[in-house]
């Protein structure tokens, strides 16, 4: 990072209120579902075509006739034109680079036989957007794509800046890319913080907004901010986890993230306390109307 970086940060002027998100997931049979059953003549060409393709041959346990109907309907609808290489691969998800007119996204897929099942369980139980949710894994699943492109559009409204939700089917999230034409942004534990101070204001205030507007990040860390070279901000990601305040785990996980990100800037040689970090998040108390 260059020597006086300021992370600026997203103007609350320029974004609209957060607004109310109890509205109820639905994991029912989705489009993607009757392109795989019916399984016409060119859907089998483009699953001919994806399962030939080099970048994508590595992963083939992620690509089931479903999760390939959905991004034929994203390609159908769009979103997307052409694909790219891989950016990164988990137990969770591969995320993959995509052309959808002119600019470049990021294509996120869950992996249905995800490893940490119970794991995404405990996050969405207890969220009001998710009562009733089923045991199946699939709906699990599906509700957590879901789940992360509502939390990045509540995010944004926020004034926090995140990656542009765009487009969800099944468990396929599209959304816009962080990074440059050589390469994907870097995470904040992978650069040298010139001005540690201000991205740590930038940080708390982050983390302040997304309260005010009602979510807590619940796995907050250097390993989940990236900077964004071409404006200069840093961008927080991975928000599949968040969960409201109302959820019955939310202190726990705030003072986790408000501990991991005070140890980060501490060894960045600031003097931060996590007391002071939960302090200032929590000040004022969320907008209840804000789910």
């Amino acid at each position: 990072m260059e020597q006086g970086t300021e992370f600026g940060l997203v103007d609350l002027e320029d974004v609209e209120s957060p607004g109310d998100e109890w509205e109820e997931i639905d994991v029912s049979e989705t489009d993607a579902d009757r392109i795989a059953r019916k399984r016409d003549r060119k859907f089998e060409q483009f699953e001919e075509r994806i399962k030939d393709a080099d970048q994508f041959k590595v992963e083939q346990s992620v690509f089931d006739d479903a999760t390939l109907a959905a991004l034929y309907k994203l390609v159908q609808d769009g979103y997307v034109d052409a694909f790219g290489g891989p950016l990164s691969t988990g137990k969770e998800a591969n995320v993959y680079l995509a052309q959808a007119d002119d600019r470049e996204v990021a294509v996120k897929i869950y992996r249905i036989n995800a490893s940490n099942f119970t794991q995404m369980r405990d996050y969405l139980e207890g969220d009001p957007r998710f009562e009733g949710l089923g045991g199946k894994k699939k709906d699990v699943v599906l509700a957590w794509t879901k789940k992360e492109l509502a939390n990045l559009r509540r995010a944004q409204a926020a004034g926090v800046r995140v990656p542009e939700p765009i487009a969800t089917e099944r468990n396929v999230l599209v959304m816009e890319y962080i990074g440059t034409a050589d390469d994907r942004a870097k995470r904040l534990g992978e650069v040298q913080i010139e001005n540690p101070q201000t991205a740590y204001e930038v940080m708390r205030e982050y983390m302040r907004r997304l309260y005010s507007a009602g979510l807590i990040h619940g796995d907050l860390s250097e390993y989940n901010v990236v900077f964004d070279e071409s404006e200069g901000q840093l961008v927080v990601i991975d928000l599949g986890q968040a969960v409201t305040v109302h959820h019955p785990n939310s202190r726990e996980f705030l003072e986790r993230d408000c501990r991991n990100v005070a140890s980060f800037f501490s060894r960045q040689g600031l003097e931060v306390a996590e007391d002071d970090l939960f302090e200032f998040v929590t000040n004022p108390e969320p907008d209840p109307s804000r789910g």
